[in-house]
C-alpha cells in the first residue's frame, strides 16, 4: 500500500530572465504556440483540479525548462501549467464505461488479515508456562525481554523484507520477490534468535527457544501474506489458536501446548517454504511454452528494455517505522494503556483500518472526478479522510469494549487508558495514510521520537506512567495530522 504519486517542485532558480512569447508577425498566419498546446492538452486540462496535476503531464512529457522559455516564453512549467489552467474551462466529461478504480478491496479478506496478524499472539497463552521462573526486576515475567527483542528486530526485519517484496511485484517480477522473501526471511529469523539470545545469555534457554521459534513464524508468515496465501496461514495457525482458547480458562498439559506450538509452526514454515522455493519443473514447462528470446525475465519486464531494481535503501524507512509502531504497541501492553487486550485490539483492528484506507483512497478518485476546483477538492479529500478515521476509531473502540468479555484478568478500561489507546490507534491509521501517499518518511520519524520518548520515560520511571501514553500519542496525532492535511490538498497525490 505505498507508492510516491506526487511531483517534487522543480529545481531551477526564479531568477532567469523570461523569454518573451513568440508572436506572430502583421500578415502571417502562424498561430501561436501556446494556443497550440492549448488545445492539444485541453481534454486533460479540463478535467485537471489544480495545476500541479499540468505540471507533472508536462515534465512526464520531457519539456524541459529551457524548452517551455523558449517556446511558449514563461520561466518553467509550473508557470506554464498555470496558465494553461486558466485558458481552459473546467470540464469532467464522463467515461464510456464504469470508471476504473484500482482501490477496490474486499472487506473480507481484509478482516482475515487482520485475524492473521492477532492469532500468533495466541502462541504467548501457550508458551507461557514453559518460561516458569520468578519475575523480572520491573515485574515482568521471566524471559520477556529476551522475547520482546527477537519480536521486536522481527517485525523490523520483516516489514522492511515484505516492502522489498511487494517492489518486485509491482515491477511484475515474481520469481525475484520469491527469491528476495526465500533469502530474507531465514536471515531475519537469524537476528531475532542472535537478538534473543544475546539479551539472555543463558540465563533462560526455554525463552530463547522460545524466541527462535517465533522468529521462524514471523518471517514464514510475512512470506505468505505477500504472496497472497492467507486461506493456507489461517489453516496453519488454527490448531494452535483452537488449542490456546481452552488454555485461558483452564490448565492445558504442557505436552499438548509443545505439540500445537511445533505443530503450527512446521506448518507454517513448510508452507513458506513450498511458496518461495525454486520451481524448476513449473518453470521448465513454462519456459518451453515462450519465444526462445527473453525466456528467463518475467513478461513485463521484457516488454521494457530495461528494469531498475528496487533500492535497499528505499525499504529502510517501512523497517523502522515497522520498529517504532513495535514498540509503541509494546507499551500499550506492559501497562501503557490497556495491557495485553489492548494491544490485541490494536492488531485485530489492522483488518478495518486496511479496508478503510482503500475506501479513502477510492473516495479521493470520485473527488478528483466530481470536483473543478482546488478547494472544492480539498474539502471531499478531508470529509473522506475524517469519516475513514471515525469508522476506524469506532471499530477500535467495539474490539476494546469486548475482548475483556473473553479476556481473564483484564484491568478495568478508564477514560485515560481509552484515551491512550485511541490515540495511538490514529497515530497508526494515519501513518497508514501517510504511507500510502509516499510519505513513509515523515511517519517514520514522528513514530521512532514517540516510541524513544515513551521508552525513556518506561525506563526513567521504572514502568510507563499512566499519563504517558495520552500525551506521547496525542502528540505524534497531531503531527501527523498537519501532514496528512499538506497531502490532502495535492492533487497529485491522489493519483
Amino acid at each position: 500500500m505505498s507508492g510516491s504519486l506526487f511531483m517534487p517542485p522543480g529545481s531551477r532558480p526564479d531568477t532567469l530572465p523570461v523569454v518573451p512569447r513568440p508572436r506572430a508577425a502583421p500578415g502571417w498566419a502562424r498561430p501561436d504556440p501556446l494556443d497550440e498546446l492549448s488545445a492539444r492538452l485541453q481534454d486533460f486540462t479540463a478535467a485537471a483540479v489544480h495545476p500541479d496535476e499540468i505540471a507533472a503531464l508536462l515534465e512526464s512529457d520531457g519539456l524541459s525548462d529551457d524548452q517551455i522559455r523558449q517556446r511558449y516564453g514563461v520561466k518553467n512549467s509550473f508557470a506554464l501549467a498555470e496558465e494553461l489552467y486558466e485558458r481552459t474551462e473546467r470540464r469532467h466529461p464522463e467515461p464510456e464505461g464504469p470508471p476504473h478504480d484500482p482501490w477496490q478491496a474486499n472487506l473480507l479478506g481484509c478482516l482475515l488479515r487482520g485475524l492473521l496478524f492477532a492469532l500468533p499472539s495466541l502462541g504467548y497463552v501457550l508458551g507461557a508456562p514453559l518460561l516458569a521462573g520468578p519475575r523480572d526486576a520491573l515485574g515482568l515475567p521471566p524471559g520477556t525481554f529476551p522475547l520482546l527483542a527477537g519480536a521486536l528486530v522481527g517485525w523490523t526485519w520483516n516489514q522492511g523484507l515484505a516492502h522489498r517484496a511487494y517492489s518486485w511485484l509491482g515491477l511484475g517480477d515474481r520469481p525475484a520477490a520469491r527469491r528476495s522473501l526465500l533469502l530474507g526471511a531465514p536471515a531475519g529469523a537469524l537476528l531475532g534468535t542472535l537478538a534473543a539470545l544475546a539479551v539472555a545469555g543463558v540465563a533462560h534457554p526455554g525463552a530463547v527457544a522460545f524466541a527462535a521459534g517465533q522468529s521462524v513464524c514471523l518471517g514464514a508468515a510475512t512470506t505468505l501474506l505477500v504472496m497472497g496465501r492467507e486461506r493456507a496461514l489461517l489453516a496453519a495457525l488454527l490448531p494452535m489458536a483452537a488449542g490456546a482458547v481452552p488454555a485461558l480458562v483452564r490448565p492445558v498439559p504442557d505436552e499438548a501446548r509443545l505439540i500445537l506450538l511445533l505443530g503450527s509452526l512446521t506448518a507454517v514454515t513448510l508452507l513458506g517454504l513450498r511458496e518461495v522455493a525454486p520451481r524448476k519443473g513449473r518453470g521448465t514447462a513454462l519456459n518451453s511454452r515462450l519465444p526462445p528470446r527473453g525466456r528467463d525475465k518475467p513478461r513485463r519486464i521484457r516488454d521494457r528494455d530495461t528494469a531498475t531494481a528496487p533500492s535497499l535503501s528505499a525499504s529502510l524507512p517501512y523497517a523502522l517505522f515497522g520498529l517504532a509502531t513495535g514498540v509503541l504497541v509494546l507499551h500499550t501492553a506492559f501497562g501503557g494503556a490497556l495491557g495485553g487486550e489492548g494491544a490485541v485490539a490494536l492488531t485485530l483492528s489492522m483488518g478495518p483500518a486496511e479496508w478503510l484506507l482503500y475506501r479513502f483512497r477510492s473516495g479521493t478518485l470520485t473527488g478528483l472526478r466530481s470536483t473543478s476546483t482546488a478547494r472544492a477538492f480539498r474539502r471531499a479529500t478531508v470529509r473522506t479522510a475524517a469519516r475513514c478515521l471515525a469508522a476506524y476509531l469506532a471499530a477500535l473502540l467495539a474490539l476494546t469494549l469486548a475482548l475483556p468479555a473473553v479476556w481473564p484478568g483484564a484491568p478495568a478500561i478508564t477514560g485515560v487508558r481509552l484515551a491512550g489507546l485511541l490515540l495511538l490507534g490514529v497515530v497508526l491509521w494515519t501513518g497508514l495514510l501517510l504511507q500510502s501517499f509516499g510519505a513513509v518518511r515523515g511517519t517514520t520519524a514522528i513514530c521512532c521520537a514517540a516510541a524513544l520518548v515513551q521508552t525513556l520515560a518506561f525506563l526513567t520511571h521504572t514502568g510507563s506512567p499512566l499519563w504517558t501514553g495520552p500525551i506521547v500519542h496525542g502528540a505524534a496525532a497531531l503531527a501527523q495530522a498537519a501532514l496528512v492535511c499538506v497531502q490532502l490538498g495535492k492533487a497529485t497525490a491522489h493519483r
